[in-house]
């Protein structure tokens, strides 16, 4: 599987991704709130892959397919880590959701501006952690079982 192609096949799974998301989180996020995004999410990315594994079957057995699926993962999974960022740079209430939380669990009273910046990051970091880890296990499945098809025998006569 040449670079060219992990790219298209990553282009692809991110389009599909954002496509099943955005009609998924608009039927599970008025149910479920928070947790409806995450279910959009994860059912996103297993659609995503499976279509993408589908489509680009021949191309993924030409080599080994645990590398092809590799590359596509990794590759996908830089996406991911960029999308994530961006997504909480331009949601301003997400800190707001943060600091609830932190209030929620800890006395806050005496915290100075520096704790609060420090905690928050460290929310902002493991929620992108966790979306990527999402992206990467949920993808992986989502292209091997996707993957598994096998070329056509059929010959022309």
């Amino acid at each position: 599987m040449r670079f060219g192609d992990v790219i298209t096949a990553t282009a692809s799974a991110t389009v599909i991704f954002v496509l099943i998301e955005a009609v998924l989180a608009m039927v599970l996020v008025p149910m479920y709130s928070y947790l409806g995004l995450e279910i959009a999410g994860i059912v996103s990315f297993l659609l995503s892959g499976i279509i993408v594994g589908y489509a680009f079957a021949g191309k993924i057995r030409e080599e080994s397919r645990i590398m092809a699926l590799g590359r596509i993962i990794v590759l996908s999974a830089v996406v991911m880590l960029f999308a994530s960022m961006m997504t909480f740079a331009v949601i301003g209430h997400y800190n707001t959701v943060i600091d609830e939380g932190l209030q929620d669990m800890f006395s806050t009273g005496s915290w100075a501006s520096t704790d609060w910046y420090a905690y928050e990051a460290m929310a902002l970091i493991g929620s992108v952690a966790l979306n990527v880890a999402y992206g990467l296990i949920f993808g992986f499945i989502g292209l091997y079982v996707g993957s598994m098809r096998k070329p056509s025998t059929k010959t022309k006569e």
